[in-house]
């Protein structure tokens, strides 16, 4: 669309050049050739173009040495421009240049052919003939409309610089109004600058045209992006050094939008949490980590006096949303939660612009926005973590899955089969179960093949397995082979028949994504079906010990992810669980303690006095990395979503010991 309106404005261009600098011809009121031209001229003007086409052939077939036929073949090369017939076009003003090389029109040709090119995308030619013809033009109206046309060129190649030099140039060559034809050419061309290109060339320019342009795009780029403090000093900077530029009153009224923006509460975090409800005992145990948080920020002198709201959102989506609404109008500076119903505060807090960071393993609740974090361990960093060393470093290659038929189940059974792939294993074998059950035989004989009979005539035979043995060993026609062989078959069938099927066990490792009540019955069923060679793997949810409890010795040496240990040693964490436990009597868990690292994060953040609006804090949020907190190394990515070495445990007696791993 935008080249389309370009070439408009270039045909346009031309045409008012064109006709304006015409030679001026008397016609005689009763001369055949000159009615015949102005019977043309008048559809071409009602645009009335292949009735105009007609006349205008019709007199360069009868008239083709009159003083006018240049200017015939001029408007029928406008004409198939007007209809879309570039190469027509060209080929009537390559016509003129050889026809009649004495022409006042030859210039403009030149020019217009240039256009046709321009108009197929065949950049590169209209860039090698316009340095050609300015090497020879003397019109100061040939040059601007050639300068415009380079511009043009080198914009739509992206060559943005470029664009901006010949537009400058064409500038100083044009007057009203042409200034503002290319004026509103440069503004196009300087909204697609890069911030990086922009003061490049405002280092060039100084205060030279069009550097006031490149300043007032580059303050409005940084309001775009919320980068309030960097936008407030290149607006003042460019009110400064162009006082009189037409820019300025939008950069007045931009710094007030911009401070207005900063008029809230900076030192107060809102935190919503489902305090009462289903899941209460969460949110409870949340609200405990970032009180913990608060308590000790606040003992520290050197500090500001942290304020934090709560507001209950008792897990209902619509009370979220209310609650969000009433901390924006308490001029929180950001929000912590929730844990569950993130989703409609996630959107109500992304519409406030208001920085939140959910406690959720809600799927893409960051993708609502560039205000949405998420402070959480989500099935795929578990899935990753456990794939990642599974293959790297135990160098396992191929997995079975067991998993229960619903969502969180069904869930983590593709995020795993996708890992698994995705590194360069194999799933041999997938199975699902009712979780209502306790009897989970069927699908742990299906896994193994063991649950259905083997048809008739797939058994082998006798006279088969000879005849099978025979072929693959090669032996061609053995007969004491075959026969030696029949016999020992026929001593041991009796007692064949009487074993039982041996199970087919063909992975070195099942994931089983199951809570431990569940899991605990799962893993004693795997025994019993010779399951034991292998590992188990499971999500955070077996780091319980009643999984331990119930399948004691069976469970052992199993691998899960895990977001948090308190028996860790580092200092961090002993120190936190310490002091967590004076405080509530119980040792944390992973909710309280990445609660707790989220609310010290904003607090330390909100502290800092470079850090004025809201804005500053998002972005600063997004280039947190490899925060030292009790839950480990933690880092945003640019979609807000966390980074974090999880922690990998393992079952040893009736303890879970953490492992090292890359």
């Amino acid at each position: 669309m935008f080249i389309k309106l370009i070439c408009k404005i270039v045909i346009i261009t031309a045409a008012i050049f064109l006709w304006s600098c015409m030679p001026k011809v008397m016609y005689e009121k009763y001369d055949p050739a000159s009615q015949l031209f102005s019977r043309a001229e008048k559809m071409f003007e009602e645009k009335s173009y292949e009735e105009a086409l007609v006349l205008f052939n019709e007199y360069l077939d009868r008239f083709p040495d009159r003083p006018m036929a240049g200017a015939a073949l001029m408007k029928t090369g406008a004409i198939h421009m007007a209809l879309g017939n570039n190469d027509r076009a060209r080929n009537v003003y390559k016509r003129i240049i050889a026809e009649y090389p004495d022409s006042y029109f030859i210039p403009d040709a030149r020019i217009e052919i240039m256009v046709t090119y321009y108009n197929q995308g065949e950049y590169e030619t209209v860039i090698e003939q316009a340095a050609d013809f300015l090497k020879h033009a003397v019109s100061r109206p040939h040059v601007l409309r050639t300068y415009v046309l380079a511009g043009d060129t080198y914009l739509a190649l992206g060559s943005l610089k470029d664009a901006i030099d010949y537009y400058t140039r064409a500038y100083t060559k044009a007057q009203d109004p042409g200034k503002k034809i290319i004026i509103t050419k440069i503004k196009d061309a300087v909204r697609r600058f890069s911030p990086q290109d922009i003061l490049f060339l405002l280092s060039q320019l100084e205060k030279r045209f069009p550097a006031g342009y490149l300043m007032f795009q580059l303050g409005v780029n940084s309001a775009g992006e919320d980068k309030y403090d960097e936008a407030l000093t290149v607006l003042s900077e460019f009110i400064e050094k162009f006082p009189a530029h037409e820019n300025v009153e939008q950069a007045k009224n931009l710094i007030a939008d911009i401070n207005q923006k900063s008029i809230y509460s900076r030192y107060t975090i809102g935190c919503l949490l489902p305090l009462s409800g289903p899941y209460r005992i969460y949110g409870n145990r949340a609200l405990n980590g970032v009180e913990l948080a608060l308590n000790r920020f606040s003992q520290q002198n050197r500090n500001p006096c942290i304020k934090v709201i709560i507001k209950d959102t008792e897990s209902d989506p619509v009370k979220a949303v209310l609650a969000v609404r009433e901390l924006f109008d308490e001029n929180v500076a950001a929000i912590i939660g929730p844990v569950f119903m993130a989703e409609p505060a996630a959107l109500e807090a992304q519409d406030k612009g208001l920085p939140i960071i959910t406690l959720t393993q809600k799927d893409n609740i960051t993708s609502m926005g560039d205000w949405v974090f998420r402070n959480f361990f989500t099935p795929i960093a578990q899935v990753k973590t456990l794939v990642s060393y599974a293959v790297e470093e135990l160098k396992l290659s191929r997995f079975a899955i067991l998993y229960p038929d619903e969502n969180y189940g069904r869930t983590f059974m593709n995020l795993f089969w996708d890992e698994v792939i995705a590194c360069g294993g194999k799933v041999v074998g997938v199975e699902s179960f009712n979780s209502t059950h306790t009897d989970f035989s069927d699908p742990i004989k299906k896994l193994v093949g063991l649950y259905y009979n083997v048809p008739e005539h797939l058994k082998i035979n006798d006279n088969d397995v000879g005849d099978e043995e025979n072929n693959d060993a090669d032996t061609g026609n053995d007969e004491d082979t075959s026969l030696a062989y029949a016999y020992e078959y026929d001593e041991n069938i009796e007692e064949e028949k009487e074993e039982k099927p041996e199970a087919i066990v063909d992975f070195d490792a099942v994931f089983i994504p199951e809570a431990p009540k569940n899991a605990g019955l799962i893993v004693p069923q795997l025994a019993f079906y010779d399951i034991t060679d292998t590992y188990l793997l499971g999500t955070n949810l077996w780091h319980s010990a009643k999984l331990i409890e119930m399948a004691r010795q069976y469970v052992q040496d199993a691998i899960l992810p895990e977001g948090f240990l308190a028996e860790s040693a580092s200092e961090e964490v002993l120190d936190f669980v310490r002091a967590f436990y004076r405080t509530f009597g119980r040792k944390p868990e992973f909710i309280e303690a990445v609660a707790y690292d989220t609310a010290m994060i904003l607090f330390q953040m909100i502290s800092r006095p470079d850090i004025r609006f809201r804005s500053s804090l998002k972005n600063n949020l997004k280039k947190l990395t490899d925060y030292q907190g009790v839950a480990g190394l933690t880092s945003f990515d640019d979609n807000g979503e966390v980074r974090r070495k999880l922690y990998l445990l393992q079952i040893k007696g009736n303890r879970f010991v953490e492992l090292k791993h890359n």
